[in-house]
């Protein structure tokens, strides 16, 4: 039977009304990256101990990062075991995991070594309903809840515009980190790509050091005995490559500080305190800084928020960073990174500042 008009036109406004908050709530999905909450990851039920596993420990970055574990763990509440040091070898970090996961972990925080040979680790978490969280280093394929990394990419960016900026023709030297890492391939292809596109006058010769400080010293070496006439060195990883950087450079006679004649430009990545103590000196002239603190912070933040089975979408964060979705489907969260010159090194909120 029909309805009466003041029925319909009250059917009509209750049809406007449930379109318009399903209009709303389709806007609010689509933005950012909010929070969710759900069974995903949820195998520790928001407690439990978390294991947290280290690359290696020979340089100042991961040092500083060691440190900052456990002040970063009380801070967000997070019950850690002690931290684990892979000592620079992918087969023992696999071995790490699993000794972890023996030992009743409801999450754990690794840096991998590797970005195709952690999957092996990520598996046996998975398999056990263990979350993870990847730091530093994305893996190739395999399960994580998130990763907190800085944009590598932007890292070789920085450091091409910086030498090309500087440097307007001549040979450059990337010294690249390990291409099994996503780091090391981000870092070279970037710094490759953009000189290629915006420095065409400047040659680029590579140094492939694994993370290595005694290959870098001895690869330079011989470099430079073949070319002494570089102009800019760009160092993807100044906690392993600084100095051996510098003394390779003093050792020739090639040290010379920023505004000398001679002077090579050098650009690096960390944000070490060596690092600074180098700008200040003269002796390198940038950095990018990747935050150790910040990678500890929110490494435990998102194995806390794993753990009590939250989810993260795509989207700004409320601490001035971007998660987005990389091509495997894993979620990053990417850090800010920023370059650091002689105008801004003595900046208290840098955290090379704060370590002394």
């Amino acid at each position: 039977m029909p309805g009466t008009p003041a029925r319909k036109q009250t059917r009509s406004r209750m049809a406007r009304a449930v379109g318009a908050l399903a209009g709303a709530m389709l806007l609010l999905a689509a933005c950012g990256s909010t929070e969710d909450t759900g069974a995903a990851g949820a195998a520790g039920g928001g407690s439990g101990r978390v294991g947290v596993i280290l690359p290696l420990l020979t340089s100042p970055f991961w040092q500083s990062y060691n440190d900052y574990v456990p002040k970063m763990a009380k801070t967000e509440g997070v019950d850690t075991l002690k931290t684990v040091n892979s000592n620079s070898d992918p087969s023992q970090q696999i071995t790490d995991i699993n000794n972890q996961l023996n030992q009743g972990v409801k999450g754990l925080v690794v840096a991998p070594l590797d970005s195709a040979a952690i999957e092996a680790g990520l598996d046996q978490a998975a398999r056990k309903g263990v979350p993870v969280v990847a730091v530093d280093v994305a893996p190739d394929h395999g399960e994580v809840a998130m990763v907190v990394r800085a944009d590598n990419v932007a890292y070789g960016e920085k450091a091409c515009d910086d030498l090309g900026t500087h440097v307007t023709s001549g040979k450059v030297v990337q010294i690249m980190g390990d291409l099994a890492s996503v780091n090391g391939r981000d870092r070279s292809e970037a710094f490759r790509t953009c000189v290629k596109k915006n420095f065409p006058k400047l040659k680029v010769l590579e140094i492939p050091a694994k993370w290595e400080s005694d290959t870098a010293a001895s690869k330079l070496d011989t470099l430079l005995n073949a070319h002494p006439d570089i102009k800019g060195i760009y160092l993807q990883a100044g906690g392993v490559y600084l100095a051996p950087t510098l003394q390779t450079l003093k050792s020739k006679g090639m040290l010379k500080k920023a505004g000398q004649d001679g002077h090579i430009r050098i650009v690096s990545n960390d944000g070490i305190p060596q690092e600074y103590d180098a700008i200040r000196k003269g002796e390198i002239d940038a950095t990018v800084s990747q935050p150790a603190d910040l990678y500890a912070k929110y490494g435990m933040y998102y194995i806390r928020a794993a753990m009590e089975g939250k989810t993260f979408r795509p989207g700004p964060t409320d601490h001035g960073s971007t998660i987005v979705k990389l091509p495997s489907g894993i979620l990053e969260d990417q850090l800010p990174a920023p370059l650091v010159t002689k105008d801004n090194v003595d900046d208290p909120e840098l955290w090379g500042n704060t370590v002394r």
